[in-house]
């Protein structure tokens, strides 16, 4: 085929995608003087990305199948606003092969590899039968053709337990299981063939040995139309949950000089064999010893800052250049390793609730300045609504430095430093996993997170004599500043009054804690702060997200955040979550009951594990439901008689439906 059908040069370009990806290649195409036309759905209308493009496209309804994966009213939008490129960012369609070519047949250039180059390494099994006739080192597996489940049985039986069942066209953890014997195999194919099938629209599976205890590597690769690719270096993607990367590197803190070498070299061997053109990733896992070809990315990765920041290449700046027909401005000796970047996945999740999405609006947004080698890579800001429909990452935090301790310095204070309210993030997650002393030795695998998370997201330490005056002293802060809209007000200092002292109590409870009291004492003289018997004067500076608090003679920063009766500290001792008792009562917390078996949000009901009068251990399931494109299964509180199932196979629920009702067993 012509090349110049392929790459020439444009001015206008369309991103196919939302959030962070929609964000960050908009930021580089107006920096190369490009025009940018922004997609979304009805839920997106109001998206950052949308705010950010000189021109947005709505695509239709919420669902992503109606809007970001429909193919049809992609090249419409293209069309209607004169886009003479796409770039899909990751995820959506960014590795469908039929998007590419349609691209191609609407004219419109294709920001990434070929149809015919997604088709042979998109494909998990055909890449790795491509990869061993390359000669590129491969885990022991099945990638054949015939997918029926006697066959998959001998396969893996042949293999030998454990071993990974995974969506051939999939990715992101979707569609992928550990079995460890026989009797799991049936169930965990046909629960990973429903997953595929939702999230891909292939449910082909392969099978592969499950390397234990294993590291995942990957290196970034990028060729050009000329014939010339070149490998970036490696990262270390280890520290993951469900298959889901939380945590990246760059460099791999595993490999030396030689081994870094020689990884690198596969990784261009492997994409030298499709004589790809544009960015990729080509991913290993490692025993410790050597390194096996697990699959190939056709497109740009999440953790692609990393690298950037190791190398200063701008890697959607030179996708965009080779989709102009341009070639890659270096050679590979020219391409210089300096210092160390870590990344961390900022998301929507509760960690105390098995990670379970969080949705509503952002009511505070506060990430700290992107100096001293910190980098943030956000798709969201306060005020935007995190929806059910899309994956929940807010956001990338990425820090660089010379050394891999001081980078992981930089990040977490970064980490520590941001408060983002009116929904549950991972952030406090995050930091416990960037101080556990076997992260900051390296001593992990990719099963680290599973096996250490009773740690990492332990309940925060009770509120101490700091974190209470801290509390109060927020709320007077708050008020102070309310009131210097009337410059008048008296009431600008703290408790004024004309004459004589008064005491202002106060009551705090952490969840459905006791209360907790402390008193202020105001008037004439200075004002004090009453902890049982101590008595404490105090201070305070008010500043940019929070304060300074000098009790009795000595000075904390103090960040704070109250939304109503909630307020959000964060001190030296670490974050706090208080609630402030309301003084005049009326107060009414409806809970849930334990047995209500409930939608934890809005969601798919895909399947129903159950039937009405069946007796029920705990744990048992009973449905699963798709939520944020992941399946999350809701179990039996303990053990009973399930008496009615309130819901089918299809059925849309919102968040807090009754989805079955479960008796307790009789005596």
């Amino acid at each position: 085929m012509d090349r110049s059908k392929l790459y020439r040069r444009f001015r206008t370009l369309l991103i196919a995608n939302r959030g962070e990806i929609a964000c960050r290649v908009i930021r580089t195409a107006r920096a190369m003087g490009l025009r940018t036309v922004a997609v979304h759905s009805e839920a997106d209308r109001d998206a950052m990305h949308v705010a950010l493009a000189d021109e947005a496209v709505l695509l239709g309804p919420a669902r992503a199948r109606d809007s970001y994966l429909n193919v049809e009213r992609l090249i419409e939008a293209a069309r209607k606003t004169g886009a003479e490129a796409v770039h899909p960012g990751y995820g959506f369609l960014s590795e469908n092969a039929e998007f590419a070519q349609a691209c191609l047949e609407a004219g419109l250039v294709f920001v990434g590899p070929t149809a015919g180059m997604m088709n042979a390494m998109g494909s998990k099994s055909g890449s790795k039968a491509l990869m061993e006739k390359a000669g590129v080192p491969l885990v022991p597996g099945y990638h054949g053709e015939a997918q029926d489940e006697a066959t998959l049985a001998k396969a893996a039986d042949r293999i030998g337990f454990p071993i990974l069942v995974k969506a051939s066209a999939g990715g992101g953890g979707r569609g992928m299981r550990i079995v460890r014997s026989a009797a799991e195999l049936g169930p965990a194919i046909v629960s990973a063939k429903r997953e595929a099938l939702a999230a891909f629209g292939d449910d082909r599976m392969l099978i592969e040995k499950f390397v234990d205890n294993p590291r995942h590597i990957e290196v970034q690769v990028i060729g050009d139309s000329y014939g010339n690719l070149l490998s970036l270096f490696e990262r270390e993607c280890t520290l993951q949950r469900r298959h889901q990367k939380v945590i990246e590197e760059a460099p791999s803190p595993t490999l030396n000089a030689a081994q870094r070498e020689t990884v690198c070299a596969a990784a261009r061997k492997a994409a030298g064999a499709v004589n790809y053109v544009g960015a990729g990733t080509i991913e290993f896992v490692s025993d410790g010893k050597d390194v096996f070809f697990i699959e190939m990315n056709t497109r740009l990765q999440v953790e692609h800052p990393v690298t950037e920041l190791i190398t200063g290449i701008d890697l959607v700046e030179w996708q965009l250049r080779v989709a102009f027909g341009e070639a890659l401005p270096l050679k590979q000796d020219e391409i210089r390793l300096n210092g160390h970047a870590v990344e961390a996945r900022v998301y929507a999740e509760n960690p105390t609730k098995n990670f379970m999405p969080s949705v509503g609006r952002i009511s505070t947004w506060r990430l700290p300045a992107e100096t001293g080698g910190l980098r943030i890579d956000a798709g969201y800001r306060e005020g935007d609504s995190v929806s059910p429909y899309y994956d929940a990452m807010l956001a990338k935090m990425i820090a660089w430095a010379p050394t891999r301790d001081v980078a992981i310095e930089r990040l977490n204070r970064g980490l520590e430093e941001s408060d983002v309210r009116g929904i549950v993030t991972n952030i406090p997650f995050l930091s416990a996993l960037m101080t556990h002393p076997k992260v900051r030795t390296n001593a992990i695998d990719t099963g680290f997170i599973e096996r250490e998370l009773a740690v990492l997201t332990q309940a925060a330490p009770a509120p101490g004599e700091l974190e209470l005056c801290a509390a109060v002293a927020a709320i007077l802060n708050d008020e102070r500043q309310a009131a210097q809209a009337d410059a008048r007000s008296p009431w600008q200092t703290y408790g004024w009054q004309p004459v004589g002292r008064r005491q202002r109590s106060f009551a705090f409870r952490v969840g459905h804690g006791p209360e907790q009291k402390i008193a202020l004492n105001y008037g004439s003289g200075p004002s004090t702060l009453v902890i049982g018997e101590r008595e404490l004067a105090f201070t305070i500076a008010a500043k940019d997200g929070g304060f300074d608090l000098t009790l009795d003679g000595v000075k904390s920063s103090v960040a704070a955040v109250i939304d109503g009766h909630e307020l959000y500290l964060r001190t030296r001792n670490g974050r706090f979550d208080l609630h402030w008792v309301d003084p005049f009562g009326g107060e009414s917390e409806e809970q849930a009951g334990e047995d209500k078996i409930a939608a934890p949000l809005p969601g798919t009901v895909v399947a129903v594990l159950a039937v009405e009068g069946e007796r029920l251990e705990r744990g048992a399931p009973i449905l699963t439901l798709e939520v944020m494109k992941m399946e999350q299964t809701l179990r039996a509180p303990f053990a009973g008689v399930l008496k009615s199932i309130k819901c089918k196979v299809g059925d849309i629920v919102q968040e807090g439906v009754e989805l079955a009702v479960v008796e307790p067993a009789g005596e």
